[in-house]
């Protein structure tokens, strides 16, 4: 079987192994703290017994047997294809973590990373192995929303990048590559404009914060589960995207450039307006309670976009 490395078994640590052991991969998982990663196995144990239940596992008890906890970061790379890091999310954590998996690791073992914002050129330029690493930006959780960001450093040998999208396509996973480094890549760039904007509405009164979201999840959000915003757009005109563009780009650039220097949409005084009709204490307990269901909604839509997948052209 092909082995995999799980570099840290927090959130996205758990959410990877869930991955990679549920589609036959073997992994090994690595923590600082052992008793951590034992932990970790447990509960990710738990997550594939709940896929199960939505048909997207076929053996949750043998993809759990596939897992193992290491003794060590050595232990951990022995024999690997690729090793998927989720460390602390700074650059001097990952300079460390990677030094030592670009000496421990064997030469032709991908070193991925999962951070959400470090670009690759910026902790992997010293290294002797520098070729050989990338950014693997997933979304949370990975088990459950299957896009993965590839995002090689200017030196990253294609070929590697050309693997790693082999083996996360065989991991059940949707990779995309940037074909530039760019900070927050591609998600968290869409994301940001949309929070933005979505903070600026409830600051300036124009909605609350829970219309603003009922806009997303029962508006935008149910075609953007299935299409993204150019297959959008296509079928907003009867010509397509270059006749949707010629009927809605002036009003679309009008709104834009109405946006542009605001400032920080972020500001305490906005937040505070968000917070002031928003339900729920915003503590620990309430938001594992409620990813949890987020977690059990995901698991139900993947098993639907599975049974319909076919789209005509």
């Amino acid at each position: 079987m092909t082995k995999i490395a799980i570099v840290g078994s927090g959130l996205i640590g758990r959410a990877w192994a869930t991955v990679f052991a549920s589609h036959g991969f073997e992994v090994a998982l690595y923590d600082l703290k052992q008793e951590a990663a034992q932990a970790a196995r447990a509960h990710i144990g738990t997550n594939l017994e709940e896929l199960a239940g939505h048909g997207l596992v076929d053996d949750p008890k043998a993809a759990l047997a596939r897992i193992r906890v290491a003794a060590d970061l050595a232990d951990a790379l022995k024999d690997i294809v690729l090793a998927q890091e989720n460390g602390p999310e700074t650059v001097e954590a990952k300079r460390e973590l990677f030094a030592e998996m670009d000496r421990l690791a064997p030469a032709g073992a991908i070193l991925a990373s999962s951070t959400s914002f470090i670009m690759a050129s910026a902790f992997s330029d010293a290294l002797p192995g520098r070729s050989r690493c990338l950014v693997a930006h997933p979304v949370n959780p990975p088990h459950l929303v299957p896009i993965v960001e590839l995002a090689p450093a200017p030196w990253t040998d294609p070929a590697v990048v050309a693997e790693a999208k082999r083996i996360y396509e065989q991991a059940g996973q949707v990779p995309i590559t940037l074909r530039k480094e760019k900070a927050g890549f591609v998600l968290n760039r869409l994301q940001a404009v949309l929070l933005a904007e979505a903070f600026r509405l409830v600051g300036e009164g124009v909605a609350s914060a829970e219309d603003v979201d009922k806009t997303i999840r029962d508006g935008l959000g149910l075609r953007w589960s299935f299409m993204g915003p150019f297959e959008t757009i296509e079928l907003n005109a009867p010509g397509g995207i270059p006749d949707y563009c010629a009927r809605y780009s002036e009003s679309l650039d009008r709104m834009v450039k109405s946006s542009e220097g605001l400032g920080n949409p972020f500001k305490p005084e906005t937040v505070a307006e968000v917070m002031r009709e928003w339900r729920g204490a915003q503590e620990a307990e309430r938001v594992k309670r409620l990813s949890d269901w987020r977690d059990s909604r995901l698991a139900a839509l993947q098993a639907h976009k599975r049974a319909s997948q076919h789209k005509p052209d």
